[in-house]
């Protein structure tokens, strides 16, 4: 590995595991999002304080900084360089040091990196998550399907590249997602606009 994809791997990690979510839920007042909801640092959890403002502003900044250290490799080393950030970026959300290594699902930051290296593909990923968010309504579901579909679509546009860097990258993100999953199979994942569901204590009323 060359010394401009080292600085771009790092550049991207340092740039990625900046918790955004943790610290602007605690200068809102909100104390650590870690003890909220699910514990998670991504724009899903701020959103359980009651803030749709500070849940946006979370899912910017967190697009924000993974497509920003894609653009600045792109701007300095070239395009495999910034493949090599925004791949990292991604890393470092949800693996932070600063944080133990536990950080966000990265689905935030997975758009921001598509964004940067292929608005194109952006656009699809964009198009698919809307789309399954309004028929399943499973947030966590929808990112999943989203994580796995683009590779394949990457691959098909002839961006071997990119198709390469998203499927890993979606890999990271289920292996996030695997508590999610679990509930998901069991039927007990929340829904958008629905109450959560009760597990089946097995007892007769």
């Amino acid at each position: 590995m060359g010394i401009e994809n080292i600085y771009s791997l790092i550049l991207g990690y340092v740039l990625g595991s900046i918790p955004f979510g943790l610290l602007i839920a605690r200068f809102a007042g909100h104390g650590d999002i870690r003890k909220i909801g699910s514990g998670n640092i991504g724009a899903t959890n701020v959103l359980r304080t009651g803030s749709k403002k500070l849940a946006i502003l979370t899912l910017l900044l967190d697009m924000a900084k993974a497509g920003g250290a894609a653009l600045i490799a792109a701007s300095l080393f070239g395009f495999t360089a910034s493949l090599i950030a925004g791949g990292a970026a991604l890393f470092g959300h949800c693996y932070p040091v600063w944080l133990k290594f536990k950080g966000g699902k990265g689905v935030a930051a997975y758009f921001g990196v598509l964004i940067a290296v292929s608005w194109p593909l952006a656009l699809i990923a964009a198009a698919l998550w809307l789309a399954s968010a309004a028929f399943i309504r499973i947030v966590s579901l929808s990112g999943i399907i989203t994580a796995v579909a683009i590779p394949i679509a990457a691959y098909f546009m002839g961006q071997p590249q990119i198709a390469i860097l998203s499927a890993a990258l979606g890999a990271i993100i289920i292996l996030r997602h695997r508590e999610n999953i679990v509930r998901i199979l069991a039927g007990f994942e929340p829904k958008i606009g629905g109450q959560k569901p009760e597990k089946k204590t097995g007892k007769k009323k």
